[in-house]
């Protein structure tokens, strides 16, 4: 999360495998049911499941991917303590058991959580897993050449914060107990509520110890999970999986595994993944992409077809894109201001900008519309569709700009319908409508990323988004909104520079809840509370449009990733 380079993972929402080629954001398939297409058969076992890919799946290490409900390739090998609720929609939201019994059961105050597994899982090896061997997977994700996974163990883990990995402290963790070979307990220096969402991530995989190369180990990495590695080609550009013969759905209430090897194919363009998956000839047939959206201009053409438009899943993601201002520099230091530009925006340019309402929906709130955020609707300066320019004017008259101002617009030059040209072009039209001159400052992407993100070179306004690692408000407003998580040397990503007690105090308070109900009940009032002080502008959150072969069957599409679930999919 404080790393630069997270933040182009966030991008590709936490790393579920997934790259914004229109958009991302919240609730389940509109066009087809989770019983899916592919024909009115049931799905049955068997036959070759292709992932045509644009990004090669780099890194698979367990503790080295970010992913979002442990990702969506990488849950087919890696198992984890818990894993997200496989089924559509809404439903897709939740956290359930997956290696344990249960979601984990909390002290009092939630700085103590206790797992115990199931019995009988195994490796692909046939050797059992331990307690210990996902206390040790854990433990290898703080070693700095493995570095790139979730930062949450570290911050929230007693003694986390400065622990080197078994590599360099062969001790481990004290903090993560293990009294027999089926029981973990967490110690947490903090109370936190949402630790069952944290124990999805690709950290809680089971290691053994005995199998760990260090930096070798992504190369074949032993599975807990329905499919094992056989060849891992260019860096995870090709890589097979084949069935594990030691993994039993009867303790896998979540994954289908209905194929009988999985064949991932990337660095792939764009146009060429949606033409393959548009024809489905030969293998590509039973295909599906994890990582390709449907552009404006495809999506018009499918549109047109009925056979293809049958063939189209969509999905949202907990994501949000928006205007950023810093209030340290002028004239962004005034709230006036900052208000007389949301009342400017035309939310329906900018979403035509992103390729069309059906690739983007008009947001007001800065936590994306689903129930499991706490989604609690306001609109604290209302534009309507097309911006209100007079309202605008009035208040940058009070502001001591009768004649209005002049300002620069950072963005990024990246093609991605969301910090890009396109977006900021839009709002330079609608801003002009109410006096305010709007001078573009396009650049390549890294060093987009390294001048909104450093704190000593954040612009005064800018385009920004945020993508959810799970479906809570938690990990959307803290490190957007919580003052202790200003980050000085380093990535920071409360762009605001909000430092409220009341704010901070709140977040504490609803950490301490396990009820995650009532939670996010709080969280959408928090989102609330924050929206007044105009830190941000909520423009819209984007929708997944993806293709996926004829032959393809038990399609399922959650709010946690939006995305086809490919431990669901059948091909025969």
């Amino acid at each position: 999360m404080r790393q630069p380079s997270v933040i182009a993972r966030r991008v590709a929402a936490a790393s579920v495998t997934l790259v914004v080629a229109a958009g991302a954001a919240a609730c389940g398939p509109k066009d087809n049911d989770a019983k899916g297409a592919g024909g009115d058969s049931k799905p049955q076992k068997g036959g070759t499941l292709t992932v045509l890919n644009a990004s090669p799946q780099e890194d698979f290490d367990p503790a080295r991917l970010y992913t979002s409900g442990g990702g969506n390739v990488p849950s087919l090998v890696f198992r984890t303590l818990t894993t997200r609720n496989r089924e559509s929609g809404a439903a897709g939201a939740k956290v359930v058991p997956d290696l344990a019994t249960d979601t984990g059961r909390p002290s009092e105050n939630a700085t103590v959580w206790t797992y115990t597994l199931k019995k009988g899982l195994k490796y692909e090896d046939g050797t059992p897993i331990t307690s210990a061997d996902i206390k040790y997977g854990i433990e290898r994700s703080f070693a700095a050449e493995l570095s790139g996974g979730a930062p949450y163990l570290r911050d929230w883990l007693i003694g986390g914060a400065d622990y080197q990995g078994p590599y360099k402290d062969k001790k481990g963790l004290a903090s993560i107990e293990t009294p027999d070979d089926l029981t973990l307990v967490f110690h947490l220096n903090k109370p936190e509520g949402e630790f069952p969402y944290l124990a999805t991530q690709t950290q809680f995989t089971p290691v053994p110890k005995a199998k760990d190369n260090g930096t070798k180990y992504e190369e074949h990495p032993v599975s807990s999970g329905p499919y094992k590695v056989v060849k891992n080609e260019n860096d995870g550009e090709r890589i097979t999986l084949e069935r594990n013969p030691y993994w039993s759905a009867a303790t896998d209430a979540e994954r289908k595994a209905y194929p009988d090897k999985i064949d991932v194919r990337s660095g792939l363009d764009s146009s060429v993944i949606n033409q393959r998956l548009s024809a489905s000839q030969g293998a590509d047939a039973a295909a599906v992409t994890t990582d390709t959206n449907l552009g404006p201009a495809e999506l018009a053409k499918v549109t047109g077809d009925k056979a293809l438009a049958a063939r189209v899943g969509t999905g949202h993601f907990g994501y949000t894109n928006y205007i950023a201002f810093n209030p340290k520099v002028k004239p962004f230091d005034d709230p006036k201001v900052r208000q007389a530009i949301a009342y400017a925006v035309d939310r329906s340019s900018v979403i035509n900008a992103a390729g069309g309402s059906s690739l983007a929906e008009a947001a007001t709130t800065y936590l994306p519309n689903q129930k499991s955020f706490g989604y609690t609707p306001y609109d604290h300066f209302p534009a309507g569709a097309s911006g209100n320019p007079a309202k605008a004017k009035e208040l940058l008259k009070e502001a001591g700009h009768p004649n209005g101002i002049t300002v620069t617009l950072t963005h990024s030059n990246d093609k991605n319908f969301e910090t890009s040209p396109e977006i900021a072009t839009a709002l330079q039209d609608a801003l002009k409508k109410a006096g305010i001159t709007v001078k573009l400052q396009g650049l390549e992407d890294n060093d987009y990323r390294d001048k909104i993100h450093g704190v000593k070179t954040e612009p005064g306004f800018f385009l920004a988004h945020w993508g959810a690692d799970w479906p809570s408000g938690g990990p959307f407003l803290a490190p957007i909104f919580d003052g202790r998580q200003i980050v000085k040397d380093g990535a920071n990503f409360n762009t605001g520079f909000l430092d409220d007690k009341s704010v901070n105090g709140e977040i504490d308070a609803i950490n301490k809840l396990t009820n995650l109900d009532e939670a996010a009940k709080r969280w959408g009032a928090l989102d609330k509370k924050i929206g007044e002080q105009a830190l941000t502008v909520p423009l819209f959150h984007p929708v997944y449009k993806r293709l996926y072969g004829s032959a393809v069957k038990n399609i399922v599409i959650s709010d946690w990733t939006g995305v086809l679930d490919i431990s669901q999919v059948a091909v025969k």
